[in-house]
């Protein structure tokens, strides 16, 4: 089968829009760690969530004071758009470190690079990325607004008697069905199932969204469940991460992941450290089998603003939404900016 008869695309930049979002070094906000205001979007903004949401196309994205010891702490702002091209955004972050029980987790590096998904109720739920500096872990927040969100906690912080607290992890990417414009998660054999990681790609289910547990290679103690990784000779040949939210649908789960590149083991004609995207199909019944995975990007660094920024030639995938009978793909550029990509849809 042709990678073109299963994938989703092709998507084409809109150059008129991009970058859709940028820095806005005027925005400030009372950091209640701190105790003080700072401009929490003065130097970057990146790696955006979507969601749709009466009409309307909903980023939360990841953005960067240019205060501490790790030159910027992570925020994630609320941005609005009606055509999903234009957006406006709140003064102030929605989520964010605190003196709170995730504090421990979160300072200084911050809450960073979510996705998001919604439940048969409407209640929206959040895995994104608990930086203390040092170590990421992926945590769990959710809302029925959102604006207001309850953080809840770490999402494999209750198996296995805290094993996984200090595991770095992160990417979260739960499986959902499209119903209309929004995006619900959906239980495969009786449970919701999660693609996480960064290097390889692991597998976690769920009885609930919010508490987590990894898959475990042929019941041994410490080997987690394994769905793909790195290639040889190709763009994806020094790490691979989940991109936006997977959905199935009737030929399987499709869902769009990162990579970056190593010219030594890699594509010798992408720049040492570039960003790709591609895309794989798993078994719409066994979430853990992949049947297809592309053989090339179809998103790949080329414009000046994904060249050159924070760290050079990244597309970074993370929002993907079908809004008025368009796919519309969000993604951080060179960890500075953030770009919109459109495919036309193939139903309503």
């Amino acid at each position: 089968m042709d990678d073109s008869a299963w994938m989703l695309g092709p998507f084409q930049r809109e150059d008129a829009a991009n970058p859709c979002l940028t820095p806005s070094p005027a925005a400030l906000f009372r950091c209640p760690v701190r105790g003080e205001m700072v401009h929490w979007e003065e130097k970057d903004v990146f790696n955006p969530a979507a969601v749709v949401r009466d009409g309307k196309v909903y980023l939360l994205y990841r953005a960067e004071d240019a205060v501490g010891r790790h030159a910027g702490t992570s925020r994630i702002g609320l941005a609005e758009s009606d055509d999903g091209l234009t957006f406006s955004r709140r003064p102030t972050p929605v989520l964010y470190p605190d003196n709170d029980a995730m504090y421990e987790y979160e300072w200084e590096g911050g809450c960073e690079d979510p996705r998001i998904v919604e439940d048969d109720a409407g209640v929206y739920y959040l895995t994104y990325t608990a930086y203390d500096g040092r170590t990421a872990r992926l945590a769990v927040a959710t809302s029925r607004d959102l604006v207001h969100w309850e953080k809840r906690g770490l999402a494999f912080g209750k198996v296995r008697d805290g094993r996984y607290n200090d595991m770095w992890s992160k990417s979260g990417a739960i499986v959902c069905r499209r119903d209309g414009e929004r995006l619900v998660a959906v239980r495969i054999d009786g449970r919701y199932w999660m693609y996480w990681g960064e290097g390889d790609i692991y597998i976690a289910t769920s009885d609930n969204l919010v508490d987590w547990e990894p898959l475990i290679s042929n019941g041994e103690a410490q080997a987690l469940r394994y769905l793909l990784g790195p290639r040889r000779k190709r763009f994806d040949s020094a790490l691979v991460e989940p991109g936006p939210p997977a959905t199935l649908g009737d030929a399987g789960i499709l869902f769009v992941y990162n990579s970056k590149n190593s010219r030594a083991t890699g594509d010798p004609d992408l720049p040492e450290g570039t960003y790709a995207a591609g895309q794989v199909l798993c078994d719409p019944n066994d979430p853990t089998a992949v049947l297809r995975r592309s053989r090339d990007y179809f998103l790949k660094p080329e414009r000046e603003y994904e060249i050159t920024g924070q760290i050079g030639n990244v597309c970074f995938l993370e929002g993907l939404v079908h809004f008025k009978r368009r796919w519309l793909l969000y993604y951080g550029t060179a960890d500075s900016k953030i770009a919109v990509a459109s495919a036309p849809a193939t139903d309503s």
